[in-house]
């Protein structure tokens, strides 16, 4: 009876891995020979990459999915594509699906039978006139980057460089308008689809932009089912990620090796207020932030405010000590985050990154912190702009 009893929980335990079965059938229009690859995460960070063969434009694909997936559906060996490859993304379902597909335009594809995939069809139908109008913005926004880091690289004077982040900014500003419509038509989606794949799928990417209160009030809308998927794990590890950098919370105290080969460590400005600058050599706005930031510093760094600066440039440190030395803030402290990429490669967790303690994900972000270690501020990433991070020290030090 024993043995019988351990050979059910073997059998449910394989059958949890495995997941539940789903088909994919299809026609490709324009290729009538070749191979289709599809790939679709099994459990985890594990993702499986298949292959079939098209006969006479058809094909069929059969496996096993924990729920719900965004999968990759393309023509070309994953391993061979560039980084603009012709792809489909395809939300699966365990379920009987079918797909429409041309060749050259893989991403038009039509998917009937997940209503996952429906749900996204939904929302990219809503973000497209703001995807339109954005499109050539982007575009030049692109350009323009490339052009400056080239710029900076090459050791550009001061005055030529000043310029090119003017041109970047004016572009960025005729790109802020689209961003908040965008936001909204999201916001918009995740209200009134509170349970669907699609929406777990997307607070993935729009959490970090949240407020603590939004991102754990968007988490608790969702269904129990959504909850336990591997979506709504991630949503909420991200939410306690960013609780852990808002007010309110007790600032996570991190020792690093600064700038200058100095130890250092927050623990030691305890009694003072402190400003933590998330910011990268590469990074516009967070450039384009220094002279304020040093406007700042030197208003009320005798009344107590000191500066560190967490930079993420972990594997281009020179560009980092550069950026310090031609933006003049040198004047305060500066540490790296603290980011191994080899341990993000292999999913493993990395406690020296200062970022994910505070739970950073897009850059600028400040986190102010009080003289007793407490979180009373956080500007950028998931909380208030700059003018309420100048509204606070006005507060704190007096004007």
């Amino acid at each position: 009876m024993k043995q019988i009893s351990l050979l059910v929980a073997a059998c449910l335990c394989q059958a949890a891995v495995q997941g539940q079965s789903f088909t994919l059938t299809g026609t490709v229009e324009g290729q009538r020979s070749g191979y289709v690859y599809l790939t679709y995460p099994i459990g985890g960070d594990s993702y499986h990459t298949d292959s079939v063969q098209l006969k006479d434009g058809k094909f069929s694909f059969t496996g096993n999915i924990n729920g719900p997936a965004m999968s990759s559906l393309t023509l070309e060996r994953p391993a061979a594509m560039s980084y603009d490859a012709d792809m489909a993304s395809l939300f699966l379902e365990p379920a009987a699906m079918t797909a429409t597909l041309k060749k050259g335009s893989l991403k038009t594809a039509v998917l009937h039978g997940s209503k996952a995939q429906d749900d996204m069809e939904l929302l990219n139908t809503a973000r497209k006139p703001v995807m339109d109008g954005l499109a050539p913005l982007s575009a030049e926004y692109n350009k323009r980057n490339m052009a400056y880091i080239a710029a900076r690289k090459a050791e550009k004077d001061s005055a030529s460089l000043a310029a090119m982040l003017d041109g970047l900014e004016a572009v960025k500003d005729k790109m802020e308008p689209y961003y908040e419509k965008m936001n909204a038509v999201d916001k918009d989606f995740i209200a009134k689809h509170p349970s669907s794949y699609a929406t777990a799928y997307l607070l993935r990417f729009r959490i970090s932009n949240m407020s603590l209160q939004e991102a754990e009030a968007a988490y608790n809308r969702m269904s129990p089912a959504v909850q336990q998927s591997g979506f709504g794990k991630e949503i909420k590890k991200e939410v306690e990620s960013l609780r852990s950098g808002s007010p309110g919370s007790v600032a996570y105290i991190f020792s690093k090796t600064d700038i200058n080969g100095q130890p250092l460590s927050l623990g030691d400005f305890k009694g003072r207020y402190v400003l933590v600058d998330f910011w990268a050599s590469w990074c516009v706005p967070c450039r384009k932030g220094n002279p304020h930031l040093k406007q700042l510093y030197a208003k009320y760094k005798g009344k107590g405010l000191e500066i560190i600066g967490i930079s993420d440039d972990d594997s281009r440190p020179e560009e980092w000590k550069k950026a310090v030395a031609h933006d003049g803030i040198g004047i305060w402290k500066h540490v790296l985050r603290g980011l191994d990429m080899e341990k993000r490669r292999r999913k493993e967790p990395n406690p020296e990154d200062i970022s994910d303690r505070y739970g950073i994900h897009s850059l600028p972000t400040k986190i102010l912190i009080d003289p007793k270690g407490v979180i009373v501020g956080r500007y950028g990433g998931g909380g208030e702009n700059d003018e309420a991070m100048d509204r606070k020290l006005a507060e704190v030090f007096g004007n």
